[in-house]
């Protein structure tokens, strides 16, 4: 699964940091009022972007895999539109090596080690942060700890005004490829000390739209042009969530639950003039946790969480087309049930030494297990189940000028299997350094500095999968080390408000990376450690909040360079890939938002920008070279108030320019699409 661009090198000299924000304390708790792009000054050592409050809103995306691209360094894999799976890849070090955490706890999928992050919406998003590294809070769980790269999403919680008790958010929208998203969000003050929420939501579309389909010979001859209909691509899917809130003395806790059902087509390749395919998935996804805080003292603070998920994936294939190289066959018709557990528990303590000197230790446990039903397979499946323990002890010195933080987080991995070999425990470590240096007083510049080696554990495909894994996979290691700035700059007496910029330089080594090698029969291939990929890049942002009269603008410029190259041998032979940029790696990408907003309404305008790459063919030869692709969006919004009601209106328009594009080889994107939102506050 895996002549603009002198403009935007010229006009895209950073990524984003942040403008500003406000918090609100009621109740006694602190919500997050209005976020536009932050990258937090010297409070954080590491590399931080966000997308928070009312930005989330007027951006013209659908999922949170829409939104997270405008991060600079993300690339987002899209496999065809609505339908389409939607992964991250951070620094292009690859899906698995991505953490994603939602209110706090992570996400798994012990299955594939992917999470489809187009299932997730944004309508009850208050925030997005991605952190290269780790945060800077020593205050967390190992699993935070143990990625490469994290992303949080952060959902909102109750906020009443005054005696206000109960909030209802009502909204609909509907977009032109007939497309309906109607959903509610409900806000109850139980108690002056708990509060809930319950929010749900229908997405449903039959996902057809138009494409083009254009592919050139090797002699440059046309070997196909045609205006096509995207078929398979139809999805009607469920989400509901609840979640309770509340205080006590020093401390307070939180529990929710969360449901997904969806039936979709996933959209297939279009290969050799084919359009239609038989892909069908079916997805049932439910977790409960909750997280538990309190500080015994002012020296001691203490934290727990934990969760239970299960989760249901029914694919079906009919009709299937597969290609490799030159090479296109027809696969054998399946029909499979995966069943995945999960139960999750995490103990924190931390406690201050000093007023400058922090330590913290913390152990999590957790367990996972993969049944299934494979219609029509006769190898036996390895219904593997995984023990895992994690533990983290980490410190932290803050010196005035200089900030320090040690960290060192271990795993204990142990697994059995029903049928054929387990594989063998795995002990494994993970150190990391984090610096920060402020050199001048007067001046918000900020110099940090990281190094970090990381690992992940093979998946279950990875050692079970039929005919493909290999129960004797090491994981797979990273090393990072990363240098970098932040500079925030305010006016005064200006048009002007504030400027910041931000940029980081970074280097990455992967070792024993684990890949698919074929063997001599295209339906058997090997899973091994033979892979290594040498990276290097540079990320940049910039933001700058100005006023012209009543008129507030916000812009914010992402510029990322990344070079991220294959160095695998087998057999101690180089592959014929050797030394090339590894697949979908593009050098160059960025991104522009500007948003202009007078008294009540908003008008924001993004754009986006992904460059010259190769697609997954193994070679950088000119045939499986990728075009660059680019869309402008654009979205004007209107709020109005009849005395206690407020109406929210808006207009959106995607790929305004119409353009023909590709994130995935053969996977088609669709082009200009329209979008009504009407949204109600009670």
């Amino acid at each position: 699964m895996n002549n603009i661009k002198k403009i935007l090198l010229g006009g895209m000299l950073c990524a984003f940091p942040c403008t500003h924000y406000a918090q609100n304390k009621l109740d006694s708790l602190q919500y997050l009022q209005e976020v536009v792009i932050t990258a937090k000054p010297f409070e954080e050592i590491i590399p931080v972007q966000k997308l928070s409050g009312d930005i989330l809103q007027t951006l013209s995306v659908h999922s949170v895999a829409d939104a997270l691209r405008y991060f600079s360094g993300i690339q987002v894999k899209d496999y065809g539109g609505i339908g389409g799976l939607k992964t991250i890849d951070v620094r292009n070090m690859g899906s698995h090596h991505v953490g994603v955490f939602y209110d706090g706890i992570e996400l798994n999928n012990a299955q594939n080690g992917v999470i489809d992050l187009g299932k997730y919406s944004l309508d009850d998003m208050e925030e997005l942060s991605l952190y290269n590294g780790q945060k800077s809070d020593i205050f967390q769980s190992a699993k935070d700890f143990s990625a490469a790269s994290t992303v949080y999403l952060k959902t909102k919680r109750p906020r009443f005004v005054g005696d206000k008790k109960t909030n209802v958010i009502l909204r609909y929208k509907a977009m032109s490829i007939d497309f309906i998203n109607p959903s509610f969000r409900v806000e109850q003050r139980i108690s002056p000390s708990v509060t809930m929420s319950a929010s749900g939501e229908m997405t449903k579309t039959n996902g057809r739209y138009k494409f083009r389909y254009k592919r050139k010979n090797l002699d440059g001859t046309l070997a196909y042009d045609t205006t096509a209909t995207r078929t398979n691509s139809d999805v009607e899917a469920y989400r509901l969530e609840t979640a309770f809130f509340g205080r006590i003395e020093d401390g307070g806790w939180s529990a929710k639950t969360y449901y997904y059902d969806s039936n979709r087509g996933a959209p297939g390749a279009i290969v050799a003039n084919k359009f239609d395919d038989g892909f069908r998935q079916k997805d049932k996804n439910f977790f409960a946790q909750g997280e538990f805080t309190k500080d015994f003292s002012d020296q001691y603070h203490f934290q727990f969480k934990g969760k239970y998920a299960f989760d249901k994936m029914n694919y079906i294939a009919r009709d299937t087309t597969h290609v490799l190289g030159d090479v296109v066959t027809e696969s054998a018709q399946f029909d499979d049930t995966y069943y995945q557990q999960e139960i999750y528990a995490s103990v924190i303590n931390m406690y201050n030494i000093t007023d400058w000197w922090d330590v913290s230790a913390s152990a999590d446990f957790q367990w996972n297990k993969l049944n299934a039903t494979r219609l029509g397979i006769s190898t036996a499946f390895a219904y593997p189940t995984r023990y895992t323990l994690l533990g983290a002890l980490a410190t932290s010195l803050n010196l005035g000028k200089f900030k320090a933080m040690v960290s060192v987080n271990g795993a204990f991995v142990h697994e059995t299997v029903r049928n054929g070999a387990a594989g063998p425990n795995k002990k494994e470590f993970s150190p990391a350094v984090f610096l920060g240096y402020k050199p001048f007083q007067n001046h918000d510049f900020n110099v940090r500095a990281f190094a970090k080696r990381v690992f992940r554990m093979p998946t279950f495909n990875d050692l079970y999968y039929t005919q493909v894994g290999s129960s004797a996979l090491n994981p797979e290691y990273v090393n990072q080390v990363n240098l970098g700035f932040t500079y925030n700059l305010p006016f005064r007496h200006s048009v002007f408000d504030k400027f910041s910029i931000q940029t980081d330089a970074y280097l990455t080594r992967t070792t024993d990376k684990i890949i698919a090698a074929p063997t001599g029969n295209l339906f058997r291939w090997m899973m091994s450690n033979v892979g290594k990929v040498k990276g290097k890049g540079v990320e940049a942002s910039a933001a700058l909040d100005m006023h012209f009269g009543a008129i507030q603008v916000a812009t914010n410029l992402s510029y990322a360079y990344s070079e991220q190259k294959d160095y695998t041998k087998i057999f101690g032979l180089p592959l014929s890939s050797y030394g090339d940029q590894i697949p979908y790696t593009p050098w160059h990408s960025g991104s522009a938002i500007c948003s202009a907003s007078y008294k009540s309404w908003n008008l924001n305008y993004s754009f986006f920008y992904v460059g010259e790459r190769y697609n997954g063919a193994f070679n950088n030869i000119e045939k499986n070279k990728v075009q660059p692709w680019y869309t402008h969006d654009i979205a004007l919004q209107k709020q109005f108030q009849f005395s206690k009601l407020k109406a929210n209106a808006s207009v959106e328009v995607n790929n305004l320019f119409d353009q023909q594009y590709e994130v995935i080889y053969n996977y088609p994107m669709p082009g200009r699409t329209f979008k009504f939102i009407i949204g109600i506050e009670l």
